[in-house]
Formats: C-alpha cells, structure tokens, sequence
C-alpha cells in the first residue's frame, strides 16, 4: 500500500511539473523592459506573454547560437520567435527562447523572420561603390548617391540646403538668435555610429578650423539601431531620447540649440525583413520616422546628413552582413528622393505646409568594397574591423571614418558657414 501511494505522489509530482512549463510558441517581441529582464511577446491569437528572465533562460538566434548581450538589449520589435514559459512563484519566466530562421515568410507580407548566418568572411564581395556605380544597375536600381549616376543633389534639393544653412546661427538656450550663442551638431544612430563619432568629435574638437560656438554631441547609442528610435514613446524610445537629452545637458546646451544632425542607422539582422528591396524599404521607414521625430525634438533644426555603413564583409554573425550594409545606401538615397518628390512626411519647406523634416543630404559615403581601392584609395582590411564580429569597426577603422566625417565637414558646400571659424 505505502509503495502504490509512493509511486501516485511521484507521478503527481512529475506531472506537476511537466505543467509548469508549458508547449513552445511561436510569437513576435513587442517589447524588452532591461530594467525589469521581462520580455514581451505577442503571439498569433491576439495576445501577449509577458515573461520574466532569469539565469537559466537560454535566448539563442536563428543559427542556434547565443545571444550574449540579450539580457541588455533584447531583441527589435517584431522579430519572430519561437519560445517556451514557465509558472514559478506566482510568475512567468521565460525557459528558452530562438530567433524563427529565415525560410520563415508570413503569408502575404514578404517580410520574412530570422536572418540566415553570414557567408565566409571575405577581402571582397565584387560591386561597385554606389559613388562608382554610375549608370549600371544593382538589382534594378542605379549607381549614384542620388541616382542616375549623380553624385550630387538635385537642382531643388541643393536650393533647400542653402536656404536651410542660411538659417543655422547661433541661438541662446531658448532657440533665440545671440552672439554669445551656439549651433549643436548632433549624431544619431547605433554602436558602430557612436563609436566613429566619438573619435571624430575628439578630432573636431582639436580642430583650428572649427568654429568655437559649434558644440559636437554625440547622441548614438550602442544596440540602439533604427528600429530603437522611431518611438518616443515606447519604453525602450523613452531610454534613447532620454540619453540625448543627457547628453546635451551634460554638454551645457539646449534641444533648442541642435541644428545639424549625421545619422548613421541600419537594421538589426535585416534578413527578417526579406532581401532586397524588401528590408531596405524597412530602414527608410524608419529613417523618415526618426527625421520626423528629430524635427518635433529639435525644433530648429535644420540639416540632416545621412551615412549609410562601412564594408561588413567580414561580418561573423548575422547581425549586418554583406550584401545588406551596402544595399542599405539605397535605404538613404530613397528617403531624400521622397524629400525631393514632396513626400509631406518630409515636407522642409513652411511655404508647402507643415514642416516636418530637415533638409535631408548624404553625408559621407563610407562603404568601399573591401580591399579593392575605391578611386579616392579607400579600403577596409581585415584589421579594421572587430576580431570579435567583423562587424563593429576597430580603432583604425573609427579613425577612417572620422576622417572622412572631418575631411566632410571641411568640404561640404553647407557646412562652412557654420562648421569654420570666421575668417
């Protein structure tokens, strides 16, 4: 008797906890609160599981691997993922969780979850820079910053620009005009755009030629890509646009005093958005909203450079391989021809009707195909990116693109009436 009751108590016990834990699910991240590790996601039948994370969660992506810096950053909003909970101590935590894979294509969308593991790391992935391109196409689309083969701005856009310059002075902190004021130049973007700002702030900041009432800022953030920043008010917005206006404040200047932005964005595993053009329209989504949100924020601003991402054919993981970081060139030149085109998402001109977008230009083109010299000599070795991911740029490579940023700045036709020093 005592061991038929034994052996009830035992089956009792494995049942109960085989139903704590319960069937994996498939669902899409709707948001990541970092300061609380509890993850949420949103599953096919209209609702939302929110789980908790703990030591034991195993959070891997579509190549099975782990995801170191899950617990820091989360994953972006609607990555598909299949996932299993668990009810402990009066909550759900979350048992395990994986990125779906790339074959994965919802019904009638074309968007497509996981993102495939990169190719072989490689001195070169044989096209031509956009700069070089000229008149030949890349899967339908033609060479040039601003296409057809030009590299220079459309008649109409260059006439924005200059109207726009002509309004960058320096203002006080409440955005009025003032001899004793300053101009705020201002970068927005992810890891690798703080990590290259951030040298060529030193660079600027040491510079004779540089206007003593301009103020560099450097507002990227790392693990804080496009999708990151469309939002303002979602939890994980609130953080980014939160630190932008630290920063400023620890800079003594004021939201009302940016007037020049650089952005450099891209997209986390962009293959969960499908393959050209597919994931690139995504990021010019989100560069229009994040030019939209920029204007509310900083209400006299007034230029906006854009910079697609260096060479990644080094890439090791999934998170910006080749061919996406060159193809995301296109995801910038098509939000300035929307711009020219009179897209009132980015409508720059008060006469038109509500301003909602600075004047929107390329900034400097850094992609160069690996170590085939670009015409002006650009190369990206093996060295200059991170032995880590190929992905991030090393200490030569953040010094390339704050040179160039500089040598830019120096050249641009719209910067020099506020970047030099009078005289």
């Amino acid at each position: 008797m005592r061991s038929a009751l034994l052996s009830l108590v035992l089956a009792l016990s494995v049942l109960a906890g085989l139903s704590l834990a319960q069937e994996t699910q498939r669902g899409r991240i709707k948001s990541f609160d970092a300061g609380k590790g509890v993850v949420t996601i949103a599953t096919p039948d209209g609702k939302e599981v929110s789980a908790a994370l703990t030591p034991q969660s195993m959070v891997r992506n579509a190549s099975n691997q782990d995801i170191a810096n899950f617990k820091q950053q989360g994953l972006p909003a609607g990555t598909t993922v299949n996932f299993r909970v668990k009810e402990s101590n009066g909550r759900t935590e979350l048992v395990g969780l994986k990125v779906a894979g790339q074959a994965a294509a919802q019904k009638g969308g074309g968007q497509r979850s996981g993102a495939s593991a990169p190719a072989a790391p490689r001195d070169s992935i044989g096209v031509k820079p956009l700069t070089e391109l000229g008149n030949e196409k890349y899967k339908g689309e033609t060479g040039g910053l601003y296409g057809n083969g030009s590299n220079d701005p459309p008649r109409e856009q260059q006439e924005a620009a200059k109207k726009a310059a002509a309004k960058i002075q320096p203002l006080d902190a409440g955005g009025k005009p003032s001899p004793s004021g300053k101009i705020v130049l201002l970068s927005v973007g992810m890891s690798n755009t703080t990590q290259e700002f951030s040298v060529f702030k030193r660079l600027a900041d040491s510079d004779p030629q540089k206007s003593d009432k301009l103020v560099i800022v450097d507002g990227a953030q790392g693990g804080q890509a496009s999708e990151q920043w469309v939002d303002p008010t979602s939890e994980t917005g609130k953080r980014v646009w939160g630190t932008v206006d630290q920063r400023l404040k620890a800079a003594d200047v004021s939201p009302e005093q940016v007037q020049v932005v650089w952005i450099k964005q891209a997209l986390i595993q962009q293959g969960r958005f499908g393959e050209f053009p597919e994931h690139a329209k995504k990021l010019q989504s989100d560069l229009t909203a994040i030019l939209q949100q920029l204007k509310r924020h900083f209400p006299n601003l007034q230029l906006a450079y854009m910079s697609s991402r260096i060479y990644a054919g080094y890439a090791t993981t999934a998170l910006n391989p080749e061919p996406y970081a060159y193809e995301g060139a296109f995801s910038v030149r098509w939000v300035i021809d929307a711009q020219v085109k009179g897209d009132p998402k980015l409508n720059c001109d008060a006469a038109r009707g509500h301003v909602n977008a600075p004047v929107v230009l390329w900034g400097p083109y850094l992609w160069g195909d690996g170590t085939t010299p670009r015409k002006d000599g650009l190369v990206w070795t093996k060295d200059d990116l991170s032995d880590r991911d190929g992905t991030h740029p090393s200490d030569s490579g953040r010094q390339k693109v704050a040179e160039m940023l500089l040598k830019f700045f120096h050249s641009d036709p719209y910067a020099k009436g506020w970047y030099r020093r009078e005289g």
